[in-house]
């Protein structure tokens, strides 16, 4: 970002004399109209003044009465004036809006094509809100810019026609605090366009915030997230004093230019009558003071204040180009990432060949290359995954909410059809594979654990009827279900299911998961209603029975239970153990924040 505004206003120069040179009959027009404005004004202070000096101090009074008509008559005038110029100005609005709308689908649209699948959300924006405010805004100082400008000009020689001297009281302290004014132009501007940057950040974190609250109370990285939110929040209110302070000068100059002038000329009254200025005149003089001059003035100041530096930061973003694609070998470096969940021990295998090598057995699942999207184009949710889980490992699978988690274990499950690459479970493809046989290979627990009206055998031996009844009790014991039967009536007791908790769900259905016989279980935070104890006990049961074990873990907790843990973070993955983790992979510091062992 240019800190000094020297950036913006360079890229807007070129644009602005292309828009104004391509509108020169408009700006003719818009300048005839604003002359007799000038003149307008000349002839209200004028005609106050040669009223009093030339008609009521003489005693006549039917010249100045005559004077005062030619002075309401320029009061009248403002009305066509201001019609005129209205009209005028539609001629410079319009076309400015209609050309900022084909630059917001321009940028859009760029942008759609800089970064395939990826959410411009700003466009909404530019199209109607940040659209109306530069009209808005560019109205506003055309308006007040062209009436301060002849405005001063016709007060400023209705002054010096009524007497020079009039123009050494009034002028020093109107430049010097319009210059003052002037000078905090570029600071005002580049101290508001650091608090919208602070102010979009801070909105960005508590967006996010919000977003991952789960992440964050599960990970207990509140601490951390509190202290990132209180940082933003003190350089919003450092950028916001800042801010103050350069509003408090632009205060200061529009005291000295637009209060100062009347107050001197107060002061001034005796040097000025005994430099032979008149009571007419100082009349005028007040006149072109009060009623014009001075105001004109004070909106000025205001309108460049507020609507230009608002202008300057809106129209800054139009004509900021859209950065081009990234051509830097994306899919490759996250594909090569993603080897890095192959363990040391296991060689990677080309996609093409299907069977292991002789000798290497044969891994409880392997993923090559898989890709996944939800679009043709939006960007990759899996990108070029590589994975092998071993036989009896405990993996444990992390990352933000949203990040590709449960679409992970959708396709190593076979729900979920890969766009690309290929899953084999116990040394078979999943891919065109039957239900029927998709259950002998894998048990997929979701998060709502499905219980059914029957009894609670049924529902415990649902994946293996013909289980023997001592099976049955060493799995209720195992997983800690033993209160939970009892409760309920025994095995062949009656299963209501709206009458038990999502915990008591999710026990029973963890028991039927440890007695299927399939080679691999896969738990899509299938054990987040139970408390922290239950739940290492449940997946210490399930770790140990035959077979390979992947957890979509949402308690740091049960990640450090596994042999390793998977990390996925959008872009790519890294796998490893905690320690391998922590050392190499940021994001996994992150998600362990502030972990302790008695935080859950």
């Amino acid at each position: 970002m240019d800190r000094s505004g020297s950036g913006p206003l360079r890229r807007l120069a070129a644009p602005a004399r292309r828009f104004l040179s391509g509108r020169r009959g408009v700006l003719a027009r818009l300048g005839a109209w604003s002359v007799v404005e000038s003149a307008q004004t000349f002839l209200v202070g004028y005609g106050v003044a040669r009223a009093v000096d030339r008609g009521f101090l003489v005693g006549d009074t039917l010249t100045g009465l005559g004077w005062l008509v030619v002075a309401g008559i320029a009061v009248v005038l403002a009305v066509p004036v201001v019609r005129g110029v209205f009209a005028q100005l539609a001629g410079l609005t319009e076309p400015l809006r209609d050309q900022l709308v084909r630059r917001a689908v321009d940028q859009s649209m760029a942008h759609a094509l800089a970064r395939p699948g990826g959410e411009d959300r700003a466009a909404v924006s530019r199209l109607t809100n940040q659209v109306e405010i530069v009209r808005d805004s560019f109205a506003g100082l055309v308006l007040t810019l062209r009436s301060f400008v002849f405005t001063a000009a016709g007060a400023l020689v209705g002054l010096f026609s009524l007497d020079p001297a009039l123009l050494v009281v009034v002028v020093p302290p109107l430049v010097g605090g319009l210059a003052l004014f002037l000078v905090t132009l570029r600071p005002m501007a580049a101290a508001q366009r650091r608090a919208l940057a602070a102010d979009e950040a801070l909105g960005e974190h508590a967006a996010r915030t919000r977003r991952a609250l789960r992440d964050i109370t599960a990970c207990g990285t509140e601490t951390e997230a509190a202290r990132h939110g209180a940082r933003l929040i003190a350089e919003a209110a450092a950028t916001s004093r800042v801010l103050a302070r350069w509003a408090a000068v632009r205060t200061l100059a529009l005291g000295i230019a637009g209060q100062l002038p009347m107050l001197l000329l107060v002061l001034t009254v005796p040097w000025l009558k005994g430099r032979g200025v008149t009571t007419g005149a100082l009349l005028g003089a007040f006149t072109y003071l009060a009623q014009a001059l001075l105001p004109a003035l004070h909106t000025l100041m205001t309108a460049i204040g507020a609507a230009g530096t608002r202008l300057l930061v809106v129209l800054d973003r139009f004509t900021t180009p859209v950065s081009p694609p990234h051509l830097t070998a994306a899919t490759p470096q996250t594909s090569a990432t993603a080897r890095a969940c192959l363990p040391e021990q296991a060689p990677t295998r080309s996609p093409s060949r299907r069977a292991p090598r002789a000798s290497c057995p044969i891994p409880a699942v392997e993923l090559r290359a898989v890709t996944v999207t939800y679009g043709a184009r939006a960007e990759p949710v899996l990108d070029a995954l590589d994975l092998r889980i071993e036989e009896g490992e405990h993996l444990a699978v992390v990352g933000p909410s949203g990040i590709g988690k449960s679409t992970l274990t959708r396709v190593i499950a076979g729900t979920l059809a890969p766009s690309s690459g290929e899953v084999d479970v116990a040394g078979r493809t999943i891919a065109g594979r039957s239900t029927a046989e998709l259950s002998a290979l894998r048990v997929l627990l979701p998060q709502q654990a499905y219980v059914f009206t029957g009894s609670v055998r049924d529902n415990l031996t649902y994946l293996r009827p013909e289980v023997a009844r001592t099976g049955i009790d060493a799995a209720v014991r195992e997983l800690g279900a033993v209160r939970l039967v009892e409760r309920l009536g025994g095995l062949d007791a009656p299963v209501r299911p709206d009458d038990l908790s999502q915990g008591e769900r999710q026990l029973l259905v963890l028991a039927r998961a440890h007695l299927s016989t399939a080679p691999l279980l896969l738990l899509d935070e299938a054990t987040c209603h139970l408390d922290a104890a239950l739940e290492a006990r449940a997946e210490e049961a399930l770790a140990r029975r035959p077979g390979a074990l992947v957890v979509v873990a949402h308690r740091m907790s049960s990640a450090m239970r596994a042999d390793r843990i998977l990390v996925l973070d959008g872009v790519g993955a890294a796998c490893g153990t905690h320690q391998e983790l922590l050392a190499r992979s940021p994001l996994y510091r992150d998600l362990v924040g502030h972990w302790s062992g008695t935080r859950e």
